[in-house]
């Protein structure tokens, strides 16, 4: 948002630098992210003065050329020789000194200096009105009247003085400041100078002449819609000055009459929009909801198929423009308009948002009306413009003006207690500061006590609900700076926070995968909906109006995403990669939408750069796996179970972890049709956690213990098994027998060959165990290792190598 300094002090008075002002703003929740000088002329005229003729001779080597001698305020006359057929002694010219810049229309910027001419010295340059950006005549050089001394700069004659112009980052909540008015009201709070609206008592309905009558069909849409008549007008190029002013904030000005409407909202905040009257058919203008599909060809000459919820601006036989957001091609003003009807009106801002997406329309009106206007502002905004209309454009009030608003919005009331507003600024500002404040806001205080202030919030402060909001109206114009810093860093918290924090949880398992070498991407939410089969788009979340073909659904897995990332790395030939990403899935279910997160993990490539050390090895299921087990062991899942990989369409040669029946975890080779359909033909490990669950279950277990007294003690097994059978099988069974002495239970050796039966395998698995009250006999040890054999044998089938 772009903001005038001078159109500022039009509503406020300020005698502060432009920078101090930018503090100010910014230390008021208005960050000023630049400040710029604009200049009506490019270069706003530097170096070029009003000169006087003196002397003027013809060149005697150059028939068009002339040798002058100028005043130009300095020591001596300067020497200047001049082309312009009608330079004569005594006039008064204007002059570009030596070192100036001239930005001539239509052509290239270029710098005078001391030159010959046809060997006579030349010290500037006598100018025509389009080689200093003034105009577009070069007929001779421009001849002044005026009695101003030599030397006083050209700008100063012409008017032409910058202007520092602010450029705000505007935050959603401060709908409040979208305007210079709005602006001007934080600066009466800071400054401590009240904000003054121009005049409006001279509108005056000079006759009724062109009535038009206005019907509100959705009231809930357009809680209130003004307009007025003026009539007798012309249309036309705007002054100057309103050019200026329109020209300072990055607005081309179109005519007088829509400049006007452009002014006022900048100034106001009070989105306007003018209609050619004669084209609004039957005099009669109807707010309302056309059919689904109806068709409507707006300002810009596109023909918009509308919605059901668009809210409409019609005439008495068809639509003239989209409530809050866009003007109609027909209705609008044009160089044969006489009569126009402005309308100024306040739109939910719900409506004008969802119409605005919708359409995918962007405009200064609907900018303001979906963070909200003010329901109050509509009146005097009507008014104003047209007055202006009147000054800039002729014409007059030609119907009294119509308000169609049945249910008026009140002013929201709030009690604020004077002890909570000091404990949540951290300091005790006083009770007649917070008042004034207040105050100076706009905010009313309806009765106060000790303890307690009533305040009545007009509608304008639309951020303003509660007794928080109210107090960060306090602070930001008290001033964040000026609440010291405690010697001891304390803080009374609003709320008790839940702990373990799920933020540093998910921190500190993403640190822990990219100190193992891993790299975060972070991919978009948006893909394409081909990616999916038949079966998998029925519960696809499509976007309505998306931008690209190849990116019109939300996804339903992160495996598309991050195919796409190893893709580009891999063509540029990078192909040993370990990437990660937590992110969001999407899926329609039942009817409803659900949204979940997961944390996922590609391998691809060798699992170890090249080394003289040892030789490179594939990435294999292992490499992912143990980093996956990690991450659940440091998140506390706690007992899991281990299981083949349910079939599905995305990977193989894989296992799941489960909990309570809940799959927390995959991991698998991705199938070949899948990454084809991404076009990567190197194998894929993919890891999935379900993200959402294991934070919900996480339970810290960082309980503080005695470290034991007595020794543990490890014993070794080997097993022949039937291949089908997992490691996870032989733990949950050793840990189900023996629930108080086994610490641990872990393999550290596989073997499958020609040594052992056909469809078997070996392990070698180790066995701690620990009693922490005494020390562990022989027998016991025994004991435990007899029944922990017994029951693999029977559960298992387990051959043991005794």
């Amino acid at each position: 948002m772009l903001i005038s300094l001078d159109w500022l002090k039009q509503l406020i008075q300020i005698n502060k630098p432009a920078a101090e002002v930018g503090e100010l703003l910014t230390g008021a929740g208005l960050e000023v992210e630049s400040i710029h000088t604009f200049e009506a002329v490019q270069g706003g005229l530097a170096g070029i003065v009003i000169g006087e003729v003196l002397t003027c001779e013809r060149h005697p080597d150059a028939d068009r050329l002339s040798i002058t001698t100028v005043d130009i305020g300095a020591e001596a006359p300067a020497n200047i020789v001049c082309g312009a057929p009608n330079v004569a002694a005594g006039q008064k010219v204007v002059v570009a000194t030596v070192n100036s810049m001239l930005y001539p229309s239509g052509g290239e910027p270029f710098k005078i200096k001391k030159s010959k001419i046809r060997g006579a010295a030349s010290e500037g340059m006598i100018c025509a009105e389009d080689e200093i950006g003034l105009g577009t005549s070069h007929a001779g050089i421009m001849v002044l009247d005026t009695d101003l001394p030599n030397g006083t700069p050209a700008a100063g004659y012409f008017g032409l003085s910058s202007d520092e112009v602010f450029e705000i980052g505007l935050t959603p909540n401060r709908a409040d400041a979208a305007s210079h008015y709005g602006v001007a009201r934080d600066l009466q709070a800071l400054l401590k100078v009240p904000a003054q609206l121009p005049d409006v008592s001279a509108f005056a309905v000079a006759n009724t002449s062109r009535s038009i009558a206005v019907e509100v069909e959705n009231v809930e849409a357009c809680p209130r819609y003004a307009g007025v008549t003026v009539s007798g007008l012309k249309v036309g190029p705007s002054p100057e000055w309103l050019q200026k002013r329109l020209r300072a904030i990055g607005l081309s000005p179109i005519n007088n009459v829509v400049d006007v409407t452009n002014f006022v909202l900048h100034e106001l905040g009070q989105p306007l929009h003018a209609f050619d009257a004669d084209k609004i058919t039957g005099d009669k203008i109807v707010v309302k909801n056309l059919a689904e599909g109806s068709t409507f060809v707006t300002l810009d000459g596109v023909e918009r198929k509308l919605k059901a919820a668009d809210l409409m601006i019609c005439n008495a036989a068809e639509p003239m423009a989209i409530g809050g957001v866009f003007g109609g091609k027909e209705s609008g003003v044009s160089e044969e308009t006489t009569s126009i009807f402005i309308e100024s009106a306040y739109f939910s801002p719900d409506t004008v948002r969802r119409t605005g997406q919708t359409h995918s329309l962007k405009t200064d009106a609907s900018f303001r009306f979906e963070r909200g206007t003010d329901p109050n502002m509509v009146l005097y905004a009507l008014k104003r413009a047209a007055l202006l209309v009147q000054e800039v454009a002729g014409g007059e009030v030609a119907s009294e003006i119509v308000d169609v608003y049945p249910n008026p919005i009140d002013n929201t009331n709030l009690s604020l207690s004077i002890d909570r507003t000091h404990r949540l600024i951290g300091k005790e500002i006083g009770a007649e500061r917070i008042r004034e404040i207040i105050t100076d806001l706009g905010i009313e205080v309806t009765a106060e006590t000790e303890t307690h202030l009533e305040l009545s919030v007009p509608p304008f402060k639309v951020d303003v609900k509660r007794e928080a909001d109210v107090v960060e109206e306090v602070l930001r114009i008290y001033g964040f700076n000026n609440i010291e810093v405690s010697e001891h860093m304390s803080a009374s918290f609003l709320a008790s926070f839940p702990k373990p924090n799920p933020e540093e949880i998910t921190q500190t398992i993403l640190n822990y995968i990219a100190d193992n070498g891993f790299r975060e991407i972070i991919t978009n939410s948006i893909t394409n909906s081909r990616y999916y089969n038949e079966a998998e788009q029925e519960s696809l979340v499509l976007v309505l109006n998306y931008n690209s073909e190849d990116l019109d659904a939300l996804r339903q897995t992160l495996v598309y995403s991050g195919l796409e990332v190893l893709r580009r790395n891999i063509n540029r030939r990078q192909k040993d990669l370990k990437m990660f990403e937590l992110g969001k899935t999407y899926e329609l279910a039942e009817g409803k939408h659900k949204e979940s997160t997961k944390l996922v993990l590609f391998m691809t490539g060798n699992s170890s750069a090249e080394s003289w050390k040892q030789p490179t090895a594939k990435v294999a299921f292992h490499d992912l796996a143990g980093l996956v087990q990690n991450v659940l062991t440091k998140l506390n899942a706690g007992n899991f179970t281990v299981q083949p990989l349910p079939e599905n369409r995305l990977m193989r040669q894989g296992i799941a972890y489960t909990k309570n029946d809940t799959v927390i975890a995959q991991i698998g080779l991705l199938e070949t049709s899948v990454t084809k359909q991404v076009e990567v033909k190197e194998q894929v490990w993919y890891a999935e956690l379900n993200w959402d669950y294991l934070l919900k279950k996480y339970r810290s277990n960082l309980v503080a213990e005695e470290l034991p007294k007595f020794p543990e003690v490890r014993r070794d097994l080997s097993l022949v098994l039937d291949k089908q059978v997992t490691f996870d099988q032989v733990k949950q069974i050793a840990l189900r027998t023996e629930r108080k002495l086994l610490q641990d239970v872990n393999v550290f050796d596989v073997y499958e060959g020609d040594k052992i039966e056909a469809g078997k395998k070996a392990y070698a698995i180790s066995f701690t165990l620990l009693d922490k009250q005494q020390t562990l006999t022989d027998k016991v040890i025994d004991s435990t290792m007899n029944r922990l054999m017994q029951q693999l044998e029977k559960q298992l089938g387990a051959f043991i190598r005794k």
